[in-house]
């Protein structure tokens, strides 16, 4: 069964940037992105090291303020390897962001909780796929929620990183 994505407490933010992450409403759910929408804003990459994600990141954050689309209760944003060149971003929005394309997710998502470096990532994809597998579940599409960036990560001495992988019905 799945359920809506938790809220988070914006107002625990002593960074002033990302707030602090509780990984326990998370851990091991299966969440439905049904009507949610999100803006669609790219980065280039380098064997998958972004090069140009605080520009971008930052016009995002703008356009979505500017047009008033900003979640009250959460913050999310969702990353995707498409290549090693290129990866999607998906920042959860209230509505239309001039400028840019808006997409919406539909379906169940399985989300694991995973800390540490971003080097570990590789082995927290393989993790996700036995654990649905075990689950008799094939795995979609897997998308990584960045819970804080690098240097609020430093701060709170911890970098969770959620992955949410679509889960697909068998036939």
């Amino acid at each position: 069964m799945t359920s809506p994505l938790p809220p988070m407490d914006l107002s625990d933010n002593p960074t002033g940037c990302c707030p602090r992450f509780h990984p326990d409403p998370w851990e091991n759910h299966e969440f439905s992105l049904d009507g949610l929408t999100f803006l669609r804003a790219s980065t280039r990459s380098v064997f998958h090291i972004p090069l140009n994600m605080e520009s971008v990141m930052t016009r995002a954050q703008m356009a979505i303020a500017a047009a008033g689309a900003s979640p009250r209760d959460r913050y999310l944003m969702l990353s995707r390897d498409l290549t090693p060149w290129r990866a999607d971003h998906l920042l959860l929005v209230t509505g239309e962001v001039p400028g840019y394309p808006v997409v919406t997710l539909n379906g169940a998502f399985h989300s694991r909780v995973f800390e540490g470096s971003f080097g570990q990532m590789g082995r927290w994809f393989k993790e996700m796929e036995k654990d649905l597998s075990a689950r008799g579940l094939p795995m979609g599409e897997v998308y990584a929620f960045y819970t804080t960036c690098p240097k609020c990560a430093k701060v709170y001495q911890k970098n969770y990183v959620v992955l949410l992988a679509r889960t697909l019905e068998v036939a």
